[in-house]
């Protein structure tokens, strides 16, 4: 068993390549894994996009996020539109299909766990 404070958990700041899924403008992700179970399905961090859209898709996870700056709309794949943005909380359910438009930056949180 461990605790894991993520002030205190260093984690390389990555740059997602996003590439096959931008839809418009010139997102860029970058992700900081903060923490990882030993198989790796279960896994936290800290996420954040600069302007464009591009489209994700939640096969086999459930995500949890928290978003902690700036904002975005989320469109899912049955037409559904969200405004998300800081201090909100939700959770994006295995096979959703979504596409995210971010006007400036997003952050956030978050919580993905594999599903089987």
């Amino acid at each position: 068993m461990s605790y894991s404070l993520f002030r205190d958990t260093p984690a390389p700041r990555i740059q997602k390549d996003i590439g096959e899924a931008v839809v418009a403008g010139h997102p860029v992700q970058h992700a900081e894994l903060k923490f990882s179970d030993q198989g790796a399905a279960f896994k936290s961090g800290v996420w954040d996009c600069t302007a464009g859209t591009f489209t994700a898709n939640y096969d086999g996870i459930v995500e949890f996020c928290h978003v902690l700056e700036g904002e975005a709309t989320i469109t899912t794949g049955t037409g559904e539109t969200y405004q998300v943005g800081a201090g909100d909380a939700f959770v994006l359910d295995a096979g959703l299909r979504t596409t995210w438009t971010v006007d400036t930056y997003i952050k956030k949180h978050f919580v993905i766990s594999e599903v089987g």
